[in-house]
Protein backbone atom coordinates (compact mmCIF):
# COMPACT_ATOMS: atom_id res chain seq x y z
CA UNK A 1 0.00 0.00 0.00
CA UNK A 2 1.04 3.30 -0.89
CA UNK A 3 0.95 7.10 -0.01
CA UNK A 4 0.70 10.62 -1.08
CA UNK A 5 3.46 13.05 -0.19
CA UNK A 6 3.81 16.17 -2.34
CA UNK A 7 6.88 17.19 -5.07
CA UNK A 8 7.07 21.19 -5.54
CA UNK A 9 9.46 22.20 -8.07
CA UNK A 10 11.33 25.56 -8.51
CA UNK A 11 13.78 27.26 -10.48
CA UNK A 12 16.69 29.69 -9.26
CA UNK A 13 19.22 31.72 -11.21
CA UNK A 14 22.11 30.17 -9.17
CA UNK A 15 23.20 27.25 -6.84
CA UNK A 16 23.67 30.32 -4.22
CA UNK A 17 19.95 31.03 -4.20
CA UNK A 18 18.94 27.28 -4.38
CA UNK A 19 20.72 26.43 -1.39
CA UNK A 20 19.25 29.68 0.33
CA UNK A 21 16.23 29.34 -0.70
CA UNK A 22 16.27 25.32 0.39
CA UNK A 23 17.65 26.19 3.92
CA UNK A 24 14.95 28.33 4.24
CA UNK A 25 12.07 26.39 3.35
CA UNK A 26 13.67 23.09 6.16
CA UNK A 27 14.28 25.72 8.87
CA UNK A 28 10.54 26.74 8.51
CA UNK A 29 9.38 22.83 8.43
CA UNK A 30 7.52 23.20 4.89
CA UNK A 31 9.65 20.77 3.34
CA UNK A 32 11.52 17.52 4.68
CA UNK A 33 13.41 17.38 2.15
CA UNK A 34 14.85 19.64 -0.70
CA UNK A 35 16.79 17.94 -3.63
CA UNK A 36 18.87 20.42 -6.17
CA UNK A 37 18.95 19.05 -9.26
CA UNK A 38 21.75 19.56 -12.16
CA UNK A 39 21.74 22.86 -13.72
CA UNK A 40 19.17 23.52 -16.48
CA UNK A 41 18.86 25.44 -19.68
CA UNK A 42 15.58 27.22 -19.78
CA UNK A 43 14.03 29.18 -23.31
CA UNK A 44 10.76 30.87 -22.74
CA UNK A 45 9.00 34.16 -23.95
CA UNK A 46 9.10 36.93 -21.49
CA UNK A 47 7.94 40.47 -21.68
CA UNK A 48 7.57 39.90 -25.32
CA UNK A 49 10.88 38.53 -26.07
CA UNK A 50 12.76 35.44 -26.32
CA UNK A 51 14.88 34.84 -23.42
CA UNK A 52 17.86 31.48 -22.38
CA UNK A 53 18.96 31.29 -18.97
CA UNK A 54 21.02 29.10 -16.93
CA UNK A 55 19.13 28.12 -14.01
CA UNK A 56 19.08 25.21 -10.99
CA UNK A 57 16.11 23.38 -10.40
CA UNK A 58 15.11 22.87 -7.01
CA UNK A 59 12.35 19.97 -5.97
CA UNK A 60 10.98 19.86 -2.39
CA UNK A 61 8.83 16.89 -0.85
CA UNK A 62 6.37 18.11 1.41
CA UNK A 63 3.31 16.90 3.31
CA UNK A 64 0.03 17.30 1.44
CA UNK A 65 -0.99 19.71 4.59
CA UNK A 66 1.45 22.15 4.10
CA UNK A 67 1.75 22.42 0.46
CA UNK A 68 -0.41 25.60 -0.11
CA UNK A 69 2.13 27.15 2.74
CA UNK A 70 5.15 26.23 1.06
CA UNK A 71 3.86 27.49 -2.57
CA UNK A 72 3.08 30.52 -0.69
CA UNK A 73 6.87 30.41 1.26
CA UNK A 74 8.24 30.17 -2.34
CA UNK A 75 6.52 32.95 -4.13
CA UNK A 76 8.03 35.34 -1.13
CA UNK A 77 11.15 34.06 -0.83
CA UNK A 78 11.79 33.71 -4.77
CA UNK A 79 14.13 35.90 -6.44
CA UNK A 80 12.33 36.19 -9.19
CA UNK A 81 9.28 38.13 -10.23
CA UNK A 82 7.02 35.38 -11.27
CA UNK A 83 8.26 31.94 -10.16
CA UNK A 84 8.11 28.86 -11.44
CA UNK A 85 6.23 26.43 -9.17
CA UNK A 86 4.48 23.15 -10.29
CA UNK A 87 3.08 20.73 -7.58
CA UNK A 88 2.32 17.50 -8.08
CA UNK A 89 0.89 14.27 -5.83
CA UNK A 90 3.30 11.37 -5.60
CA UNK A 91 2.74 7.76 -4.35
CA UNK A 92 5.24 6.79 -2.40
CA UNK A 93 6.18 4.02 0.90
CA UNK A 94 4.28 4.50 3.76
CA UNK A 95 7.37 4.57 5.59
CA UNK A 96 8.61 7.51 3.42
CA UNK A 97 5.20 9.51 3.73
CA UNK A 98 5.55 8.79 7.44
CA UNK A 99 8.95 10.76 7.62
CA UNK A 100 8.06 13.22 5.58
CA UNK A 101 4.54 14.02 7.47
CA UNK A 102 7.00 14.03 10.84
CA UNK A 103 9.41 16.13 9.73
CA UNK A 104 6.67 18.84 8.37
CA UNK A 105 4.67 18.99 11.75
CA UNK A 106 5.35 21.66 13.72
CA UNK A 107 4.98 21.49 17.91
CA UNK A 108 1.76 22.98 19.02
CA UNK A 109 2.35 25.32 21.58
CA UNK A 110 -0.10 26.02 24.63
Amino acid sequence: MSSNVILMLTTLPDAQAAATLARAVLDARLAACATQLAPSRSVYHWQGGLEHADEVPLLFKTAVVRAFELEKFIAANHPYQTPEILSWSAASSPAYASWVDTETSRPTHV
